[in-house]
C-alpha cells in the first residue's frame, strides 16, 4: 500500500512538472501597426481566422475574454482566458485554464517584431502546463496556429 501511494505521488509530481510549448512564426510584408490593428479587432476574427473563430471582450489588461478555437481535424473548444499583457504594436498575452488553475493551463502570445525593412515577424506561441498536459498532443493546435498565420499574412498583403 505504501509503495502504491509513493508511486501515485511520484506520478502526480512528474505530471505537474510537465510543460509543452508551441511556437510558430511568419514574416509579413507590413508594419506592426497594421498587423496589430487586425489582431486586436476581435469582432472581425470570424471573417478571416480559421483557427480562432470568435473572440469577445475588450482588449484591456486584466479583462476576461471568450475565445472559440477550431483546430484543423480537431474539436471546437471555448476558453475564457484573462489578458495578462498588452504592449501596443508588439505583444498580446492571455492565460486560460480548464476548470481551475493547475489542471491544464495555457498562456497564449502574439508577438510582433519589426524587422526594419518593411516586414514584421509575427510569432504565435502557447505554453501549456498542469497535471493533464502530458495527455495533450499539440499537433492539431500547432496546425491551427499555422493556418491562422497564413490567413493573416494573406489578408494583410492582399489589401
Amino acid at each position: 500500500m505504501k509503495r502504491l501511494f509513493l508511486l501515485s505521488v511520484t506520478l502526480l509530481i512528474s505530471l505537474t512538472s510537465m510543460a509543452k510549448e508551441i511556437k510558430t512564426e511568419i514574416v509579413i510584408h507590413s508594419s506592426p501597426e497594421k498587423i496589430w490593428k487586425i489582431l486586436t479587432d476581435f469582432e472581425n476574427y470570424p471573417n478571416w481566422n480559421p483557427f480562432i473563430t470568435y473572440i469577445n471582450g475588450n482588449v484591456e489588461k486584466g479583462n476576461k475574454i471568450v475565445v472559440n478555437i477550431n483546430p484543423p481535424n480537431g474539436s471546437k473548444m471555448v476558453f475564457k482566458p484573462t489578458i495578462l499583457t498588452i504592449i501596443e504594436n508588439k505583444e498580446l498575452v492571455w492565460q486560460g485554464k480548464v476548470l481551475f488553475k493547475g489542471l491544464f493551463d495555457g498562456t497564449h502570445k502574439f508577438e510582433l517584431i519589426d524587422n526594419g525593412n518593411g516586414t514584421t515577424t509575427f510569432i504565435q506561441s502557447e505554453k501549456f502546463s498542469g497535471i493533464f498536459v502530458g495527455l495533450f498532443n499539440p499537433q492539431k493546435t500547432q496546425n491551427g496556429f499555422n493556418e491562422m498565420n497564413h490567413k493573416l499574412k494573406a489578408l494583410i498583403e492582399n489589401q
